[in-house]
C-alpha cells in the first residue's frame, strides 16, 4: 500500500518562512494554502485545497486573512459596521495572535518542477 502524498502548494516566493508551532503568525500563508479554517470551510464552501479568503499583499509582503484584512472583497458585503464586526469576529474566529497552530512543514521545489 502506497501512502498518501503530502498536498502542495505553490508559496509566492517573496512568502515569509513558517513559524514554529506556537509562534506568532507572520504571514506565511501555509497553513491556508494547504486546507482552509473552520472559518475559510464556511466562506470557501469547501474542506480541502486553498482557502479563498487568502489573501497575498505586495505591500506587506506577507498573506493575510482576507476576512481580517479585506472582509468586503470576500464577502461582497460593503456596509462599514458589518465590515467592522465581521473582520473583529474573524479575528476572534481564526485565534490571531494566539500561535502558529499548523503542524505542516514547508519544502522547496524540485528544481524540474
Amino acid at each position: 500500500m502506497t501512502q498518501p502524498s503530502a498536498p502542495v502548494v505553490w508559496l509566492q516566493p517573496a512568502a515569509p518562512p513558517k513559524p514554529a508551532e506556537g509562534e506568532s503568525c507572520n504571514g506565511c500563508g501555509l497553513c491556508c494554502l494547504a486546507e482552509p479554517c473552520p472559518l475559510g470551510v464556511l466562506v470557501s464552501r469547501r474542506r480541502r485545497g486553498a482557502c479563498v479568503a487568502l489573501r497575498w499583499s505586495d505591500r506587506d509582503q506577507r498573506y493575510w486573512c482576507g476576512m481580517v484584512a479585506e472582509p468586503a472583497s470576500v464577502t461582497g458585503w460593503r456596509h462599514p459596521w458589518v465590515v467592522r464586526g465581521l473582520s473583529l469576529l474573524a479575528r476572534r474566529w481564526i485565534a490571531s495572535g494566539v500561535g502558529c497552530d499548523a503542524d505542516l512543514q514547508a519544502q522547496a521545489a524540485p528544481p524540474d518542477a
